[in-house]
């Protein structure tokens, strides 16, 4: 077992430099989108600019305090359309060697939670260590997945450097040896529980990167200055906008499975379903805000800035239920290990 656990850390500091590398990579990614945007924006006047068929326009509506004002986002240079087209066609050399190293870190990581799962016997998410170990591998995975769908390369320095972040933070701060499951752990509906939590944390992060591109491209259509100028390579801010939607929807599907499942295994293990135990209260919070998300884009009209914003809350709020509630906060799902 002591053998596993080694390997298991091996793992995951390989799976952490590797991360590293395609972290960097995508950045340089960013940085060659910059000086290329600017390239095409300087040979721009120098071309004969026919009519609407040669750049197509993206009009996006961007929140005001005031109410809607429609803002019409300059065209993205010669090339954007094949980032931004479904799957993950063409790119730079950065952003294929990123790609290539974050499937890569992606596979050690996975090897890191086997593996502590084999040397612990028991799924590996116990604690704050093994869940925030499984979770971020789960979110690399649900990108790397999204990737056969979606070109969201975009994302990958956002992605890859907040798994690396995260797991850093968890093997510093949070690491613990293997030891039993509590009995009140040793149930299957704790699996089904942290499993599909798991799952929604990693839509959520997806749906929060992609409503901070949407804010970030708003911002810039809606200015004269230039900012930075790979955000113009970018899908339009209207596009960013649906494709969070439809991540931050499959993440809610996601969250209301583990409230559910978080009751029957409370009922199993503490005779209740409902509690208002700390845990339990934020959960709640946290399905509660992004059925407001989704209500309020569906019904609401609540679109741009208002809707970005609002789920870029409700991830922070699933970050804050595991790190402030976890650490600060004392009750039934006490399980942290430290």
């Amino acid at each position: 077992m002591e053998n596993l656990v080694a390997y298991s850390l091996v793992a995951v500091y390989s799976a952490m430099g590797v991360y590293t590398i395609a972290f960097i990579l995508f950045t340089l990614d960013l940085a060659k989108r910059s000086v290329s945007a600017t390239d095409a924006a300087t040979a721009a006047p120098a071309q004969a600019a026919p009519a609407a068929t040669d750049a197509a326009v993206d009009v996006s509506v961007a929140a005001s305090d005031r109410g809607y004002t429609t803002t019409i986002e300059r065209a993205a240079p010669a090339g954007a359309s094949a980032r931004s087209a479904d799957g993950p066609t063409g790119g730079t050399r950065f952003q294929k060697a990123a790609v290539a190293l974050a499937a890569i870190g992606w596979v050690l990581h996975l090897a890191a939670v086997l593996t502590r799962g084999i040397a612990a016997e028991r799924v590996p998410w116990a604690n704050m260590f093994e869940f925030g170990l499984t979770a971020t591998a789960l979110g690399m995975g649900t990108f790397l997945g999204a990737l056969l769908w979606k070109d969201v390369r975009y994302l990958g320095a956002y992605i890859s450097g907040f798994t690396l972040l995260s797991l850093g933070i968890v093997t510093v701060n949070f690491y613990v040896d293997v030891v039993p499951t509590p009995p009140p752990l040793q149930s299957a509906w704790l699996v089904i529980h942290v499993l599909v939590a798991s799952l929604a944390t990693g839509f959520f992060a997806i749906g929060a990167g992609l409503s901070i591109m949407q804010l970030i491209r708003s911002r810039a259509a809606a200015s004269k200055a230039e900012g930075l100028r790979f955000v113009h390579t970018l899908p339009g801010a209207s596009a960013l906008e649906s494709l969070a939607y439809r991540v931050n929807v499959v993440g809610f599907v996601f969250w209301t499975f583990t409230l559910i499942a978080g009751a029957i295994w409370a009922e199993r293990a503490w005779g209740r379903y409902w509690g208002w135990d700390t845990k339990e209260v934020w959960t709640f919070i946290i399905w509660t805000l992004f059925a407001g998300y989704i209500h309020a884009r569906a019904t609401r009209g609540w679109r741009g800035d208002r809707s970005a914003w609002l789920a870029i809350i409700g991830f922070s709020a699933v970050i804050f239920n595991y790190t402030v509630v976890n650490l600060f906060f004392k009750g039934l799902h006490s399980y942290s290990g430290l």
